[in-house]
């Protein structure tokens, strides 16, 4: 099974879901998404298969989110997915995608569900 991870090595969570797939057997193809962001037709269809919108993918806490005036309600989805492409520290994290479905590692073990 093809699995990849957008995966942040700082980040607790990220490491743990890492760890999870790993325990689980899978070797994950790892994309450290801080170093190659996913593009914005790919962003697309990463939220497509979370099934969530831009804004609900944003870490609404980190600085550059109201700074950058992210959290203007009036923004469209092209200009969230754009944000996120250009500093991906505003995605929330981990992604994982497997078996044509993505899930987000918060809790690590959530993603078991795509598995």
């Amino acid at each position: 099974m093809a699995v990849t991870i957008y995966h942040n090595p700082r980040c607790s969570k990220s490491r743990q879901t890492l760890a999870l797939l790993e325990r689980r057997g899978l070797h994950p193809k790892i994309v450290q998404y801080l170093e190659n962001p996913p593009s914005r037709k790919r962003l697309r269809q990463i939220l497509k298969l979370l099934g969530l919108h831009a804004r609900d993918l944003m870490r609404k806490g980190e600085p550059a989110y109201r700074e950058s005036g992210l959290d203007d309600e009036s923004l469209c989805e092209a200009e969230l997915i754009a944000a996120m492409v250009k500093n991906p520290t505003l995605m929330e994290r981990p992604i994982v995608l497997a078996n044509g479905k993505a899930a987000l590692g918060q809790p690590p073990e959530k993603v078991l569900d795509i598995l």
